[in-house]
């Protein structure tokens, strides 16, 4: 009998006006434990408002928000504050705090926050005051505040600006390490190629609405293909593909099979005309590239 999973998050009907213009529209989604979810969408879509919604942070008009199953408002965030850990928009820091200092203020256990110093490799400045750190360092605090008391969720807004590109890898490891321990994350960014390749499931906002929720395997289902073949004689290669019915034009010295299509027959049809080929590239579209198509055909 297969397990039912925990639902750690449940968004129904929540809506959310600032004087007459509409944030969030009847927004509906939810994610089990363990999940990596994707927040994405464009600037001012709503990414944030939500988070700030999940953490009782901000009062919404109708809806309700349930984390591990208790409710969440602005009155009633008891579980957020026992079970939640977060980084919205930029970190709290206080300059002339240390970074131990700042961790000080979320828990008392001196091994959880040894533990957070020594993943993020912050053992080198965990002591200065935080007036001295750099933009990553400060990012980096937000991250160790974020999940130092190793909450059940954790819901990150932009937590890869200003790292630098090994900070991103790492962070990216820990994020995987601790899904795999049961950690739920709810992730926000713009740099979607990293994003890519750490979540489970996607949910794409535009316009204060849900439009889409899946998972990653259903994303790569989706996603469109491209076959890129160079031949010797691409004009005569071209009317030997068109004549087999390939949806196949000619770009920049190269044949583009504009939809995926099986590569054996596709070869032999140009070896049996005689036609020597120099390159054959598979490409499939990535999660950018799929989510500014689904936004594009939702505006034309």
């Amino acid at each position: 009998m297969q397990r039912v999973q925990e639902k750690i998050v449940q968004v129904v009907g929540l809506r959310k006006t600032f004087g007459h213009r509409a944030v969030l529209r009847d927004v509906n989604f939810e994610f089990s434990a363990g999940k990596i979810v994707g927040l994405v969408g464009p600037n001012g879509a709503g990414k944030t408002t939500i988070m700030k919604a999940l953490l009782g942070l901000m009062a919404i008009d109708s809806g309700n928000v349930r984390i591990l199953g208790q409710p969440v408002s602005v009155t009633t965030h008891a579980v957020v504050t026992q079970q939640v850990g977060a980084l919205i928009e930029r970190p709290a820091i206080y300059p002339f705090l240390s970074g131990w200092q700042h961790l000080q203020l979320m828990t008392t256990s001196v091994k959880q926050m040894t533990w957070v110093v020594r993943v993020l490799q912050m053992e080198n400045y965990i002591h200065r005051p935080a007036k001295r750190y750099s933009l990553g360092m400060k990012q980096k605090l937000g991250i160790a505040m974020a999940l130092v008391n190793r909450p059940r969720l954790v819901i990150l807004d932009e937590p890869m600006n200003g790292l630098d590109p090994q900070s991103v890898k790492q962070l990216r490891h820990l994020i995987g390490q601790l899904a795999g321990e049961g950690t739920t994350f709810l992730i926000s960014s713009h740099i979607l190629s990293e994003l890519e390749k750490i979540i489970d499931t996607v949910i794409l906002i535009d316009q204060g609405q849900v439009l889409l929720q899946r998972t990653m395997a259903q994303f790569q289902q989706s996603a469109r293909q491209t076959l890129v073949v160079r031949t010797t004689e691409n004009v005569r290669a071209l009317r030997v593909l068109l004549q087999a019915d390939y949806p196949v034009t000619q770009q920049n010295g190269d044949l583009i099979v504009s939809k995926s299509v099986a590569l054996t027959p596709l070869l032999h049809a140009l070896l049996d005309a005689h036609i020597q080929i120099l390159k054959v590239n598979q490409y499939q579209e990535d999660l950018e590239t799929v989510l500014l198509r689904l936004l594009a055909e939702r505006k034309a």
